[in-house]
């Protein structure tokens, strides 16, 4: 004890419950403030949500692909040929374009189905209607793909296609000749359209292509990939559709650009849910 007051330095000072009493006010004070000072925060990631949200239905639906001969948006095509008719309420194809898809040499690509002998008709059908689904569909979104090449910026990989589209395909295919696992490279284009390269050898489609998925994914490089779902299942792009009934490929990109959104946003929120906590921190601190 010097001049009456305690050395003692765990001795509680006289004034403590009066600084209890201020703290306690100081803290119910930043309690009161501490909406205001969040408010401004929510309501970037608010807005960041919707227009994150909003961009994703942009992009990925109802959206033509930046290729050669498609629209830049989709819109209605009453005159769309024979095989593409079901595209017509809204496409991004021209009727010029179906009805060239329907040609056995095509002008659009100088591609032609009969590279090992005639195609057999029902074989044809099923490549004439990929075609369509590849020129004219507005619900491939989910699948497109940047790609460097001179005759398109774009591409869809691995659209999930129905496996009775798939099935009937490869049944319907398996007879017919080619002399090619991959259609999309490797072709001698001297004589200006696709001939078989020199030591290739015209087999049967089966011989090339042993099942219904080394078709459906090995012939386009991926384009398609099979799928386990049923056609009607709202889970798998159907190459066939009755357009009377409506078109069920939309709901098929309707629910994978939702889980596309689902997938990306935790790598995008990682970041803001970092930053609020960084500035929770600092007012708190403050």
């Amino acid at each position: 004890m010097l001049f009456g007051t305690s050395l003692d330095p765990h001795a509680e000072p006289e004034n403590s419950a009066e600084l209890g009493h201020c703290h306690a006010r100081l803290t119910l004070q930043e309690r009161k403030d501490m909406p205001w000072k969040l408010t401004p925060l929510l309501l970037f990631l608010g807005w960041m949500t919707s227009v994150c949200s909003a961009r994703t239905r942009t992009d990925l639906l109802n959206v033509c692909m930046d290729a050669k001969h498609h629209k830049a948006e989709p819109g209605p095509e009453d005159k769309l040929h024979n095989q593409c008719t079901p595209w017509k309420k809204n496409a991004c194809c021209s009727a010029r374009v179906s009805q060239e898809l329907h040609k056995d040499a095509s002008s659009l690509y100088n591609f032609t189905w009969d590279h090992c002998g005639k195609m057999e008709p029902a074989c044809q059908r099923h490549f004439i209607q990929d075609n369509c689904l590849y020129e004219c569909s507005p619900n491939l979104g989910p699948w497109i793909q940047e790609v460097n090449q001179k005759w398109r910026k774009e591409r869809f990989l691995n659209v999930p296609l129905c496996k009775e589209d798939c099935q009937s395909w490869w049944e319907d295919c398996r007879t017919s000749y080619t002399c090619k696992g991959n259609w999309h490279r490797g072709w001698d284009w001297t004589s200006g359209s696709n001939k078989c390269p020199t030591g290739t050898i015209c087999r049967t489609f089966e011989a090339y292509f042993p099942t219904p998925a080394a078709l459906c994914e090995g012939l386009w490089s991926h384009s398609y990939k099979l799928s386990n779902y049923s056609r009607g299942s709202g889970r798998c792009i159907q190459m066939w559709f009755d357009p009377a009934l409506g078109n069920p490929n939309e709901e098929v990109a309707r629910f994978y650009a939702l889980a596309l959104t689902a997938e990306a946003w935790p790598q995008g929120i990682r970041p803001l849910l970092l930053c609020l906590a960084l500035m929770l921190s600092l007012w708190l601190y403050d």
